[in-house]
């Protein structure tokens, strides 16, 4: 028995030696847990492997790069004359002067002064213009028959109280009505008038800055973006309100009231220091400025119809906050309405059409006579505030298309600035000026930089 069981162990061992060995028999290998810090890898399931990194060394991470629009590049890969970042400055045109604005220079197009205390260097710009002048050496406009016209209605409105001049900028879509805009907005500020700027009206309304309920108002203060109202419109400003002084008294929560013959920077400083005094001072400010007749008013807003549309501000039951329940559109409602007026000056204002976020509503609509976009009757809601809101406003239609004079201007420009891709002949021109139909806005970015994007 002994041996019997000496010699079945022998059989085993033999065994066991040959399944090591043997290439027909499988043994099973179960995956060893990875190390404390070790990254364990993944083979890619797509149609195209990573490749894989020396051995002992980590796969660096990789970023998310994301594109950016009109990006540079740099100047050893710019070997091409027409992408030269260092191209000498062949864009030589007049500068924008009051005293030139005369019918004779139409269709012409003449540079922005270049200063620090530009209004739209100061105040912001709308996108599609901010793109435009960074994409151009130096900023310019082309003077049309409608800058004209808008010129001489300012030129009226200097002696008048600001009721009689609320112009609200009507045209299709990418007609040139900021463009315009910023054409008043610049002759204002060379004439010495006093200008406030608004060249975002939406974001008053799309929840993109603090609101606080106040009890003394019942309205809804933005303290931010009128503290940022007030810092840009004191430094556009300095020298003109440097010689005006408050004529009554005002009166500021938590602090003494300010007495009269107060200068008006000191007020507006009130506002600088304590940001929650923001609103009351920017509305005394203003009122302040209503009543003076030394300097004309120019209140100039862009994307005028946000104001009369539903704001995406919620109060704390989650209920839809009406504009005129805001307090910067309240305040420039007021005067775009005739409740709050200045003794000489303008209201002007420019219409969006391509922001579908805030189209124009119906008591907008209505009032400047403008044809429906959908169909309206009788029975369709009208809100009785945005009706007293608008009412009074005076239409000026921006023409849908330009000129043959004046489209050449603007291919001229971007000619010279070596903006245009392909070779400027007449050819070229006519293709793309009958592509956009005219209309300014897709002449430009559609015909002449479509190569760009």
């Amino acid at each position: 028995m002994l041996t019997l069981s000496v010699r079945c162990q022998r059989v085993s061992h033999q065994l066991l030696a040959s399944s090591s060995t043997s290439p027909l028999v499988q043994t099973r290998s179960y995956a060893t847990q990875p190390k404390k810090g070790q990254i364990v890898k993944q083979a890619s399931q797509g149609f195209k492997g990573k490749k894989t990194a020396p051995s002992g060394q980590m796969e660096p991470a990789k970023k998310d790069k994301k594109m950016m629009a009109f990006q540079p590049l740099p100047i050893s890969q710019l070997s091409h004359p027409l992408f030269e970042s260092d191209r000498p400055d062949t864009l030589t045109l007049q500068a924008f002067h009051p005293e030139m604005l005369t019918r004779i220079v139409e269709s012409q197009a003449l540079k922005f002064p270049h200063n620090d205390n530009d209004p739209f260097r100061i105040f912001g710009l709308p996108r599609n213009i901010l793109v435009e002048f960074r994409l151009l050496s130096k900023p310019c406009s082309v003077i049309r028959s409608v800058t004209i016209d808008a010129i001489n209605k300012l030129d009226a409105a200097s002696e008048k109280n600001s009721k009689e001049s609320r112009v609200v900028f009507t045209g299709p879509q990418g007609c040139g009505k900021s463009f315009l805009l910023l054409q008043a907005l610049q002759y204002c500020n060379a004439r010495d008038w006093l200008v406030l700027y608004i060249p975002r009206a939406t974001n008053l309304v799309n929840s993109t800055t603090a609101h606080t309920y106040d009890m003394r108002t019942r309205t809804y203060l933005q303290p931010i973006f009128a503290y940022q109202t007030l810092q840009r419109f004191l430094k556009v400003n300095t020298p003109r309100l440097e010689q005006l002084h408050t004529q009554t008294e005002i009166e500021i929560e938590r602090r003494p009231p300010v007495p009269p013959g107060t200068p008006l920077v000191e007020l507006i400083n009130i506002g600088l220091k304590d940001q929650g005094h923001a609103p009351t001072v920017l509305d005394a400010v203003l009122e302040e400025i209503g009543k003076q007749t030394i300097f004309p008013v120019l209140l100039a807003v862009d994307d005028f119809q946000a104001l009369y549309c539903k704001s995406h501000y919620r109060d704390q039951h989650f209920s839809a906050i009406k504009p005129y329940h805001l307090s910067m559109p309240r305040l420039l409602l007021e005067y775009a309405s005739g409740q709050k007026s200045f003794a000489r000056g303008a209201v002007f204002g420019a219409l969006s059409m391509s922001n579908t976020t805030f189209p124009l509503p119906v008591e907008l609509r209505e009032a400047l006579s403008l044809e429906y976009d959908r169909p309206y009757g009788p029975y369709v809601k009208r809100q009785p505030e945005l009706v007293e809101y608008a009412h009074g406003l005076e239409s000026l239609a921006v023409p849908s298309s330009l000129s043959v004079s004046e489209a050449a201007s603007v291919f001229e420009v971007w000619m010279k600035d070596r903006a245009v891709p392909s070779k400027p002949n007449d050819e070229l021109f006519l293709a793309k000026y009958s592509e956009a139909s005219g209309n300014a806005r897709a002449f430009v970015w559609k015909g002449l930089l479509s190569s760009m994007s």
